[in-house]
């Protein structure tokens, strides 16, 4: 199977200035068409990784979620999102953001550890590395 890199493909969408609005809404909602059948061609890939990853976790292993940028971000609100949502413990899943969490990300609340060195931050309330 070969692997399109998508993001370096040129844009479909190029001068959205000149769009009407509703040219630009029905373009984005026809992208948005486009996820539920990726999504089902890879559902095989999917139901192996998850299925290894419950393994892994069930025998007291940690879920890490590794990111730049918005990757990184939504990584971390996932992984902040786990305990109260599905009663897991702290630091069973864990957010890491290259370079950090910026001041721009307000009041969330992360603990910086050991794995800041190497320029990451965790948001998942307990060390992502022991020491």
């Amino acid at each position: 199977m070969a692997f399109t890199k998508v993001t370096e493909q040129p844009s479909q969408y190029r001068h959205l200035e000149t769009m009407t609005v509703q040219e630009v809404l029905t373009n984005i909602n026809n992208e948005d068409k486009t996820v539920p059948l990726a999504v089902e061609k890879a559902i095989p890939q999917i139901t192996k990784l998850t299925a290894a990853i419950a393994d892994k976790m069930l025998a007291g292993g940690r879920l890490f979620y590794m990111g730049a940028g918005t990757s990184g971000r939504l990584g971390i609100l996932d992984a902040s999102e786990c305990p109260p949502t599905y009663g897991v413990p702290q630091g069973l899943v864990v957010g890491l953001i290259a370079g950090g969490i910026p001041p721009s990300a307000g009041p969330l609340k992360m603990r910086k550890t050991t794995a800041s060195r190497a320029g990451a931050t965790s948001c998942s309330g307990t060390s992502p590395i022991k020491t």
